[in-house]
């Protein structure tokens, strides 16, 4: 009995850009949810962070499952289906991202919006990983979102464009049937940056400033002020509410997990 229930076990990391956690779910109930962060070393390389927290994290100390998701917060080039090709793919990545020259690249079929989503992976990291799991399953952070909001745009009649904050970055991204219409990462540190960047996207994808809706989801910085400023220009802003957006399942309630790693435990890849 025990052997079958640690064989239903599932364990998520995800690997930020400066952040690291866990989380580990039962394979008949992935909305029943076992959450540990994990206080990252500055100036130390997150394949080194893991590293000590396989000798030190709790979660990772108990578990005896072999499989885990890797859900990396990274650049993702996103790459048509039919364009598409693993001959090229390490090419076109360390063309459009050359930081990533040293890194190994993978990537994830988003068949829904028949594109691929191109990442790289650091090279020690992923030794860090096959130390300690016979299966590992690579995501960028992006496809669980992507997925989830891709689904909610067939809600209502009006064209949306949505921004995802996280760890200081700004994905805008906006859906026409199956298809991204547009899709781009952008530094949002700064929270007028991202302001002008919402609007110009807003304003090259033509959307209009009383009909359509703009959708806010992730780490948004000073949520009410910065939706007050966006409705200077845009009269629909909606800002996601994460328990309202899952249906009020418990992984909405975690207390500091990431929108992406909820939609990927509330919804899949």
């Amino acid at each position: 009995m025990t052997e079958n229930n640690n064989s239903r076990l599932r364990l998520t990391i995800r690997v930020g850009r400066q952040t690291l956690a866990f989380a580990q779910t039962d394979g008949a109930d992935e909305t029943a949810v076992t959450y540990e962060p994990f206080v990252v070393k500055s100036g130390v390389s997150m394949a080194a962070n893991l590293r000590e927290a396989f000798k030190t994290n709790d979660l990772l100390l108990q578990t005896t499952t072999q499989r885990a998701r890797v859900l990396i917060d990274t650049d993702v080039l996103v790459v048509p289906v039919e364009l598409f090709s693993e001959d090229t793919m390490d090419d076109m990545m360390h063309h459009a991202f050359p930081d990533t020259a040293a890194d190994a690249v993978a990537y994830n079929v988003m068949p829904y919006l028949n594109a691929v989503g191109v990442f790289a992976v650091n090279r020690d990291l992923r030794l860090v990983l096959d130390d300690h799991f016979r299966d590992v399953q690579l995501l960028a952070a992006l496809g669980p979102v992507c997925h989830h909001l891709h689904q909610r745009s067939f809600t209502g009649s009006a064209r949306k464009l949505y921004g995802y904050f996280h760890e200081k970055r700004l994905d805008v991204m906006c859906f026409q049937q199956n298809r991204f219409k547009f899709y781009n990462s952008f530094d949002a540190g700064r929270s007028y940056d991202a302001l002008y960047f919402l609007l110009y996207v807003w304003k090259q994808l033509q959307l209009s400033p009383q009909q359509d809706e703009l959708h806010l989801a992730g780490e948004i910085p000073d949520a009410e002020r910065f939706g007050q400023q966006l409705r200077r220009f845009v009269q629909k802003v909606f800002v996601v509410n994460p328990q309202a957006d899952f249906a009020q399942l418990p992984v909405a309630k975690v207390k500091g997990m990431t929108y992406d790693m909820m939609a990927l435990l509330a919804r899949g890849r």
